[in-house]
């Protein structure tokens, strides 16, 4: 290893130091640029490509229909998401909708509409400077690097310098600094997101907090007011539509009688579902707020007219009336300005809300309604909007004192890497940003309040669902929420408890509509009973009634689905200490054990793969006893006889732990191959692949408490991993890559298929936990740091990791939910390497 890869993942040094901004995330200038280009995966190797032929054209068929149907498919592979390096920790609570913004100030994301996104930056979304001194304006500007293709746009100020600003984050928030010296005055911007562990309430909250810092260290008084414009929708054509108007409203907050607000509201429908937009900022002593209700970006006079009136006086002209409709063809932006005196060497803040009501929420086929959790305490009449921004301008300092609570411990540890700590929390954004919705199922006339057999905990806690990823469109894919359910069940268990409980209820249900699969081409049935659903839905249609949007393979029969519900729900377990919730999920999981007996087709006690892709990894063939499969199915056996001997079921331990003491030797004598555990027992050319991710049988078992050696033999393990760490990991841009998902034992790429030579973000990050949990420190980060350094410091993908990267600058599946494993390294730290936190 060399000395400079080896200091780019060991270091504990903090970052250059920056008033008002924390020691460790992931830091740009505004001015940065990502030197190497990437792109999305276009197309395997020719000899890749001669089983999906078929496909390929079964999959145009499905696209073509949907298309006509004016519905987009559950993966597009016709339009990927093209390579922006832009993004920045996004704005919004958990399952309330989010708002993307870039690193350079873009309002760039939006996932209003439940798991659909628009990929738009909106110019006139902005925060503008105004500085005055003795009644004269001396500078104003657009807070913002680029210029402008809006043609009303063009008459402000824009460009400001990008190498005088940074950006900075550490999710749930974010800094930019702005550093203004021919005025003497600095800039910080933090930007606060309600997200939070162990929290129900807040987290839920369809908001974000701006509050600005403004620095004088010049040597006389200066005025300086910070305005915050924003526009109606999100960025598509349906912006144009009509019949948006806005409306003015001052409020202020029934627990702190000192937090007044005013603001604007934009009222409008997304996707035939009301929304309103506000806009606020606090009043206090020394700040005065004005707004501007509203003015049509189509008309370059109106915008020209809010600049000269912002540098009039540093105000704008505020009004009490309500805007009239626009018309179709018309945007319609409020403006509101916080303004504040600054004496020469002092500082002081203004702070804005930004607050999206979108309380009632239908999917794709418009069948049900849905209130968003927050209803709960806000209400879902689409009022809400004042309140919400009284609430968020008071309630901000509680939420930053719980976020410091919670990240201190491991931003202030020593011995962490630096990488790692914002890593951590960075890839967090994806709890919130993942298409999320979470639902409040109590609410009267909507969702489940009158299902009487929804759980105890669905009904306090709600429901919750994210996708796959942001091209993945499918609710709680399990085979990948196993990866990611690290970040829940440590920081928002009932959340994970509640997702387990609908994928229990799921268990026993069929759905006969048949289904023709693309792979295969054959007709079965969507959902089978008895079995682990592959996914929850499509937002486009209706989750939770329709499952398995997933078209490509008939996932009844795939091998790692029952086996990972057995899994978690004994690691939640032994995290949770929650013997009813055990309870509860025994009798599923003795259904889908039972039910994947029958996959062992030899009576060697494992389950055998069909020769197909019936894993996670879906593109990937794999034909009778393999490492990852089988090495789950050995943990299933072992975590189920646990579980029955927790509830006293003697006969079903002793059914199933005598499996386990054959499926263990004949996990060996099929697989051990004296240095680790090969792909697969077939005579394929690729039988004997090094798998990356061969160990995550034991990772659970280890997770969850279960002796060494009981399962696997603890040489075999650390075997293994050194194997994968000098194969799969330090081959690659000198271990600085991660783990690629095949390797050969000559120490070239398996190239059998397209998951065989890429590199799993979310696995890499698992496999480095597996690292930790067996002592093997420097290994772990190393392999881990693989995935940071390639997503966030090379490619440019902070914000929107991929399933997937390439080591020839291409990536898969950007947004991806998988990444979350990374918690699982901080489990293993907690759990097994406690020193580490020192």
């Amino acid at each position: 290893m060399g000395s400079a890869e080896e200091a780019a993942w060991l270091t504990t040094k903090p970052l250059d130091s920056i008033p008002g901004v924390p020691d460790y995330g992931f830091r740009l200038k505004l001015d940065h640029e990502f030197k190497e280009t990437c792109q999305p995966f276009s197309r395997p190797r020719i000899h890749q490509m001669y089983g999906f032929v078929g496909m390929g054209v079964r999959y145009a068929h499905l696209w073509l229909k949907k298309y006509r149907a004016k519905k987009k498919l559950f993966i597009d592979n016709f339009n990927l998401c093209p390579w922006r390096p832009i993004y920045g920790a996004p704005l919004g609570g958990i399952g309330c909708g989010t708002i993307g913004r870039g690193y350079k100030g873009e309002f760039c994301r939006f996932q209003m509409v439940p798991g659909m996104y628009h990929y738009h930056v909106i110019e006139s979304n902005q925060f503008l400077v105004c500085i005055r001194r003795n009644n004269q304006t001396v500078y104003q500007q657009v807070l913002s690097p680029h210029k402008p293709k809006q043609r009303s746009l063009k008459t402000w100020k824009w460009q400001f310098p990008g190498k005088q600003a940074s950006y900075h984050a550490l999710y749930p928030r974010s800094w930019t600094v702005y550093e203004i010296p021919e005025q003497k005055i600095r800039l910080v911007c933090r930007q606060i997101s309600p997200v939070f562990p162990h929290d129900y309430k807040d987290t839920s909250l369809p908001v974000g907090v701006f509050v600005w810092d403004v620095e004088n260290y010049g040597t006389e008084s200066v005025e300086v007011s910070i305005t915050f414009t924003f526009k109606n929708g999100q960025g598509d054509s349906s912006d144009l539509e009509g019949g948006v108007w806005n409306e003015p409203f001052e409020h202020t907050d029934n627990d702190d009688d000192s937090c007044r607000v005013h603001g604007v509201m934009i009222h409008q429908q997304l996707n035939h579902m009301p929304c309103t937009y506000a806009v606020a900022a606090k009043v206090e002593d020394k700040v005065d707020v004005s707004w501007k209700v509203a003015f049509n970006l189509g008309w370059v006079k109106e915008t020209e007219e809010l600049w000269d009136d912002l540098a009039a006086d540093g105000q704008l002209n505020s009004t009490r009336e309500s805007s009239r409709r626009s018309h179709r063809g018309e945007e319609f932006a409020c403006a509101v300005c916080a303004q504040t005196r600054v004496d020469a060497g002092q500082s002081s803040q203004v702070k804005f809300s930004l607050t999206w009501d979108m309380p009632l929420i239908h999917f794709g086929s418009r069948e049900n309604t849905y209130a968003r959790r927050y209803t709960r305490y806000f209400g879902h009449k689409g009022d809400a909007s004042p309140r919400l921004a009284s609430y968020a301008l008071s309630q901000y300092p509680v939420w930053e004192s719980k976020i410091d609570e919670w990240q201190k411990p491991i931003l202030e540890s020593s011995r962490l890497p630096t990488w790692y700590k914002s890593a951590l929390f960075n890839e967090l954004y994806f709890v919130s940003d993942g298409g999320t919705v979470w639902v409040d199922a109590v609410t009267e006339g909507h969702g489940d309040a009158k299902d009487s057999n929804v759980s105890p905990v669905v009904k306090e806690y709600g429901k919750f669902a994210y996708l796959e990823g942001h091209e993945y469109r499918m609710y709680n894919t399990y085979d990948v929420h196993h990866y990611a359910s690290f970040a829940l069940v440590m920081l928002w268990p009932k959340l994970q408890e509640s997702l387990q409980y609908d994928i229990a209820d799921a268990i026993g249900r069929e759905q006969p509509l048949k289904v023709k699969y693309c792979m295969s081409g054959a007709w079965h049935v969507s959902k089978a009973s008895d079995c682990v659903p592959h996914d929850v839905g499509d937002p486009d249609d209706e989750p939770w009634s329709r499952m398995n949007a997933y078209v490509i393979h008939p996932t009844q029969e795939w091998k790692d689905l029952n086996t990972k519900f057995v899994l978690q729900v004994y690691r939640d377990y032994i995290l949770l200490d929650s013997k009813e919730y055990l309870y509860d999920m025994y009798p599923r999981a003795k259904v889908v054990m039972e039910h994947s007996l029958r996959w062992d087709t030899d009576n060697d006690g494992i389950i055998d793969n069909a020769g197909f892709a019936d894993q996670t990894y879906d593109a990937w063939t794999v034909t009778g006893a393999s490492a990852y499969c089988g090495g789950m199915w050995l943990a299933a056996l072992k975590m189920f006889s646990e579980m029955a001997k927790v509830l006293g079921h003697q006969a079903d331990f002793n059914k199933f732990n005598g499996i386990l003491e054959q499926a263990k030797a004949s996990y060996v004598d099929k697989l051990w191959n004296g240095r680790y555990y090969n792909y697969d027992s077939s005579t394929n050319a690729h039988h004997d692949s090094i798998h990356a991710d061969q160990l995550a049988g034991y990772w659970f078992l280890k997770a969850s408490s279960i002796p060494d050696d009981t399962v696997f033999k603890k040489e075999h393990v650390l075997s293994a991993l050194e194997m994968i760490f000098q194969c799969n990991v330090m081959p690659f841009q000198n271990g600085t890559m991660g783990a690629i998902n095949g390797m050969r034992p000559n120490g070239q790429k398996d190239l059998t298929s397209i998951q065989s030579e890429e590199f799993w973000t979310g696995v890499t990050y698992s496999v480095g936990a597996i690292m930790l949990q067996v002592g093997l420190i420097e290994k772990g980060w190393q392999t881990a740091y693989g995935s940071y350094h390639t997503c966030y410091e090379r490619y440019g993908l902070a914000f929107q990791t991929p399933e997937a990267y390439f080591d020839n600058r291409q990536y898969r599946s950007l947004g991806y939910m998988r990444p979350l494993s990374i918690w699982a390294m901080q489990h293993a730290i907690e759990q097994f390497q406690p020193q580490l936190l020192e």
